[in-house]
């Protein structure tokens, strides 16, 4: 089948943390070892129930400043620096651009409840894509494969015509098992280049 679609991750493709040291503080701070902060806050039992919309972002939180003490200005402080180095990849939003109207274009990520709204209001990433496809909103996360099916429905594609670029492997195994050209996020050049060769191969096909 012809590519007609592709589908993006958000964080770690789109939006990737490029400093950390705000993060690092924190970590030394509460006697955590390097990098495991983000583990505190992304893989906690709550924040699997936020990303298929069974807990709020607030609770998330909550449940971070629980576990560590921390006080309301103590839980804004590290909110504030958890996020300080994350930055959107505007190179990658532009290649998106040069996909389109020629091919169907979206954002699938396993996100909090209040995503879409920072995709849009703070990424400027509505008129980016033809679709957004969050978690929290469909009550079910990568990689079940019932929501890169939904992806595809929602594209109006079928999945062997549609590249799923994402950073995290298992993501990538289970889009690929449903039939999907899936390229494995390392860096933008290279992602571009995998999707190239997606495409062309796809093309020299048909």
């Amino acid at each position: 089948m012809p590519i007609r679609a592709l589908i993006f991750d958000f964080g770690g493709v789109l939006y990737r943390t490029e400093d950390t040291s705000g993060r690092a503080r924190w970590e030394q701070r509460l006697s955590l070892a390097p990098g495991a902060l983000e583990s505190e806050v992304f893989d906690a039992e709550v924040s699997r129930r936020a990303a298929i919309g069974r807990a709020s972002t607030g609770e998330v939180w909550a449940a971070v400043a629980h576990k560590f003490g921390l006080n309301d200005e103590e839980l804004r402080q590290l909110q504030r620096d958890f996020w300080a180095g994350d930055r959107l990849d505007t190179h990658l939003v532009e290649y998106i651009q040069t996909l389109r109207p020629r091919y169907r274009t979206a954002i699938l990520s396993n996100a909090w409840p209040d995503a879409r709204q920072f995709f849009i209001e703070h990424c400027g990433l509505g008129d980016k894509v033809d679709e957004i496809i969050v978690s929290a909103e469909e009550g079910i996360a990568k990689p079940d494969p019932r929501i890169y099916r939904r992806a595809a429905e929602r594209l109006g594609v079928a999945l062997d015509e549609a590249i799923f670029v994402d950073d995290m492997p298992a993501n990538i195994e289970a889009a690929r098992a449903c039939g999907m050209c899936g390229v494995l996020f390392r860096s933008t050049d290279q992602a571009i280049a995998d999707i190239e060769r997606c495409l062309n191969s796809a093309a020299e096909k048909h």
